[in-house]
């Protein structure tokens, strides 16, 4: 009662004796919580913090194994069931096709447009940056082997999907992505997790800024300073057919339509409403040491439903179509989980709040030196296929 009377009037009456040192009411008051909860429980309401703010000097280091496959486990003990939902969509090839067909008529059709224009500038944004990060996400799910029976046919789509992202992704990706589902936060191995390097120089709130703005590049390099791969056949068919492509393109129509996909694939991995997805899958939010973070918005429908990350993770083999299905099967095990409202305020908050930053992953040790320091002579024969 003593320290309420005190703080009444002006700043200049107040006596900050009561307070232990503190020159201000708003030191360490912590931003409204981000995620929320379906089903709120005693252990997590929802609404207040779980546990107390991440040291931003370092990442959450964790020895626990990571969550999926015990989930996993759990789920098809509850519900065996569940096996019916897996297997390949035949939807997808179509969706593929229509999507690359829509991108490279775009691409020629801006061919007597400038570059630097508004109308260029607005539907490498607004449209060309939607289909190719749905391009992503389709060679996403294509690397799981769910849009064909076949292994063959299933890469064979990916690299045609690949065409309008403008530089050969598919090939890289996939060997990246299953160790990322394999070994999810083992450092060394999950590219997917920021360095030390990211962690020193992009700390802040312009740091941050710079990471958001240009995440594609942070995908697409960090892997080759992690951990290099070994060049397989499907590589270099990746890299002569969009080569090819891009040759066609530039020699017929100029380089406009090249640069219209370069464009678009940029703002695709930038401050896209779409690439929200990137952030919020992963980065430890609320004081949380949860690893997997799902989103269950209308964004979905234009992103293979990649915002179902908890449920993709915990079944990979699962399509995106059935991904739903899922969650509906299990809600006892997902709509406990703390997940993102938005995906555009998802990128807001990762910059502006300082609960979160690129230190906001969870990581843990390798399981051993052997897979850390994989030597090519090492890979099986599936690898070099």
């Amino acid at each position: 009662m003593a320290a309420q009377s005190v703080c009444k009037g002006t700043g200049s009456e107040i006596d900050f004796s009561y307070f232990g040192g503190a020159e201000s009411f708003t030191e360490g008051k912590r931003s409204l919580r981000r995620t929320t909860v379906v089903s709120p429980s005693e252990q997590d309401d929802g609404v207040s913090y779980p546990g107390p703010p991440q040291d931003p000097t370092d990442f959450l280091w964790i020895m626990t194994e990571e969550p999926h496959r015990s989930r996993r486990m759990a789920i098809m003990k509850a519900h065996p069931e569940v096996t019916k939902l897996m297997g390949y969509e035949p939807l997808t090839k179509y969706v593929v096709l229509a999507v690359v067909s829509l991108q490279l008529y775009l691409a020629i059709y801006l061919r007597h447009t400038h570059p630097l224009s508004f109308r260029f500038l607005f539907l490498a944004y607004a449209v060309g940056g939607t289909t190719n990060q749905n391009l992503f996400l389709a060679i996403h799910e294509i690397t799981h082997n769910l849009a064909f029976k076949g292994i063959n046919a299933n890469k064979a789509l990916a690299v045609f999907a690949n065409l309008p992202i403008g530089v050969p992704y598919f090939a890289a990706f996939k060997k990246y992505h299953i160790e990322h589902h394999k070994h999810l936060g083992e450092d060394g191995i999950d590219t997917d997790l920021p360095t030390n390097f990211e962690l020193l120089c992009l700390n802040n709130v312009l740091g941050k800024t710079f990471f958001a703005t240009f995440q594609i590049f942070f995908y697409a390099l960090r892997p080759g300073f992690v951990k290099m791969q070994t060049p397989t056949r499907w590589h270099l068919y990746n890299v002569i057919v969009q080569l090819l492509l891009d040759y066609i393109l530039v020699h017929t129509f100029g380089i406009r339509p090249l640069l219209y996909l370069l464009f678009s694939s940029f703002f695709a991995g930038s401050l896209h409403p779409c690439a929200g997805h990137f952030i919020a899958e992963h980065y430890v939010w609320d004081g949380l040491s949860q690893e997997t973070y799902s989103y269950y918005g209308p964004l979905n429908i234009l992103a293979y439903n990649v915002g179902y990350h908890n449920e993709h993770h915990d079944f990979p083999s699962i399509p995106w179509t059935r991904l739903p299905a899922l969650r509906a099967l299990a809600p006892e095990f997902y709509d406990i989980l703390p997940s993102h409202p938005s995906w555009p305020m998802v990128i807001v908050n990762f910059i502006r709040d300082k609960e979160v930053g690129i230190f906001a992953r969870a990581k843990r040790l390798a399981k051993n030196s052997k897979q850390k320091h994989e030597s090519p002579s090492s890979s099986s024969s599936s690898d070099r296929e």
